[in-house]
C-alpha cells in the first residue's frame, strides 16, 4: 500500500492551507491509504475537518511548522499565497512540492510576467508600475488596459479597467499605490487553461486543455470534451504550459491559464502553482484526478498519462445559490439536480454561504460533447443561474 512504509508505518503527508483544494488533496490521499496533516488557522476549514490532523496556527508560526515537520513525511501548499518564507523553511527539513521558488514567482505578476519572457512564451503587452515615475512613462500602446496588483489578487479581486491616463493614475490610487502591472486590454475570442503534472524525475504529464468561462473574474463553467478548442490551440497551450514547467523544475500540479485572441494566437495570463478550479472535472470524468496527481508527485510515485473517460462540463456553484431573489436563505434543489444523468455534486464543508464564494463545484459527465452540454443546461436552470 502506498500510504504504509516497509515496516507497517503509516505515511503522514502535509497540506499547507485548509481550502477546498485541501480538502480534495486529503480525501485523495487517504483514498491511497496516506495519513493526513492540515496547517491552517481557521478551525472550521474544509481541509482541516476531514484530515486525520489539524495543526491550527498561522502559516509562519514556527511552533506550527515545527509541529507539521514531525508529522509530515512531505509537504505541499493549496493555494498560491502561502507565504514563501514557510514553504523554505519546511523544504529545509522535508520534500516540499512546489518549491518555495516557484511560489515566488506565481505570487508576484511582476515576476510571473518576467519569467514568462524568460520562457520565450507571450503574454499580453504590459509594464510595471511601482512608482509615479513608472505612471508618468505609460504609453498609449498599453491603454485601454486593466491594472493589477502585483501580489494578492485573485478572482477578479485587486484589478480595474482603465481607459485613459488620468484613469490609469486614480485606478492606481485607488488599489494603495501597490506595485502593480498595467496589461493591454486584448479582443479576447476564448481562455483555456492547461493542467500538468511533474515529478521529482522530470517525467510531465498532462491533462487535455479546458475551455473555461468567467463571470465577474471567477470561473462560472469549465468545457472539457474533444472539440471544445481548435486543435491549433490545444497544441500551443500544451507545449507552453509544458515549457513553463520545465524551466521552473516544477514539482507537483500546475495549471497555466491563457487567453485565446480574435485571430487564434493565444498569450499566457497567468499560473496557478497547484490543482485548479479548473481541473475539477477530473475527478469525475477521467481516470486520475488532478489530487491523485498532486499525491503522485508528491511522494514520488509514476505519473501515468491521465485518461479522459467522460465528457465533462463543470459549473461552480458561489453562495449566491442559498438565497432567493429577497435575499432570504434557501436550500438550492439538489434532489433535482441529482436526477439528472452524470450529475456529480460536491460542496466543500463551508458552514456559512456568501454571496460570491465556492460552496461546491457540479460537474456533469455524458459520452458526447452535445449530451453533456444538454444537461448542464438543464442543471442550470434547476439551480437558477445562467453561467453561458
Amino acid at each position: 500500500m502506498p500510504g504504509t512504509t516497509a515496516s507497517g508505518q503509516q505515511t503522514t503527508l502535509g497540506v499547507m492551507g485548509g481550502g477546498q483544494l485541501g480538502r480534495m488533496f486529503v480525501q485523495a490521499a487517504q483514498a491511497m491509504g496516506y495519513f493526513t496533516v492540515v496547517l491552517d488557522p481557521d478551525p472550521a476549514s474544509p481541509a482541516g475537518l476531514v484530515s486525520h490532523f489539524h495543526i491550527q496556527t498561522d502559516y509562519l508560526d514556527e511552533q506550527g511548522l515545527a509541529q507539521l515537520m514531525q508529522r509530515a513525511s512531505a509537504i505541499t501548499t493549496e493555494f498560491e499565497n502561502v507565504p514563501a518564507a514557510a514553504m523554505h523553511t519546511l523544504g529545509a527539513h522535508r520534500p516540499v512540492a512546489p518549491a518555495a521558488t516557484a511560489l515566488s514567482i506565481a505570487q508576484d505578476r511582476i515576476q510571473e510576467k518576467q519569467f514568462f519572457a524568460r520562457c520565450g512564451v507571450p503574454t499580453a503587452s504590459w509594464a510595471a508600475i511601482e512608482t509615479e515615475a513608472d505612471l508618468a512613462r505609460v504609453g498609449a500602446e498599453l491603454l485601454p488596459g486593466v491594472l493589477k496588483t502585483a501580489r494578492l489578487g485573485y478572482d477578479g479581486k485587486g484589478q480595474v479597467r482603465v481607459n485613459n491616463p488620468a484613469g490609469l493614475a486614480e485606478a492606481w490610487a485607488t488599489l494603495g499605490r501597490a506595485p502593480c502591472v498595467l496589461e493591454r486590454l486584448l479582443p479576447l475570442a476564448d481562455e483555456c487553461s492547461v493542467i500538468v503534472a511533474r515529478g521529482w524525475d522530470g517525467a510531465l504529464v498532462h491533462f487535455q486543455p479546458q475551455r473555461n468561462l468567467h463571470r465577474d473574474g471567477i470561473l462560472a463553467v469549465t468545457e472539457a470534451f474533444e472539440g471544445n478548442l481548435p486543435d491549433a490551440s490545444v497544441k500551443w497551450s500544451v507545449d507552453a504550459a509544458k515549457k513553463i514547467a520545465d524551466a521552473l523544475g516544477y514539482v507537483g500540479v500546475l495549471c497555466v491559464e491563457f487567453f485565446i485572441l480574435q485571430d487564434g494566437t493565444l498569450v499566457v495570463n497567468e499560473m496557478a502553482p497547484r490543482p485548479h478550479n479548473s481541473g475539477h472535472h477530473t475527478i469525475d470524468a477521467c481516470d486520475l484526478s488532478q489530487f491523485e496527481m498532486q499525491v503522485r508527485t508528491l511522494t514520488g510515485l509514476p505519473l501515468p498519462t491521465p485518461r479522459q473517460h467522460s465528457a465533462a462540463v463543470m459549473l461552480n456553484l458561489l453562495g449566491d445559490l442559498w438565497f432567493d431573489a429577497g435575499g432570504a436563505v434557501r436550500t438550492p434543489p439538489w434532489a433535482e439536480v441529482l436526477a439528472l444523468p452524470g450529475a456529480h455534486l460536491h460542496l466543500y464543508g463551508k458552514l456559512q454561504a456568501r454571496r460570491g464564494r465556492k460552496m461546491g463545484h457540479l460537474t456533469l459527465t455524458a459520452a458526447s460533447a452535445a449530451e453533456v452540454r444538454a444537461t448542464a443546461a438543464r442543471a442550470a436552470a434547476l439551480l437558477g443561474i445562467a453561467p453561458w
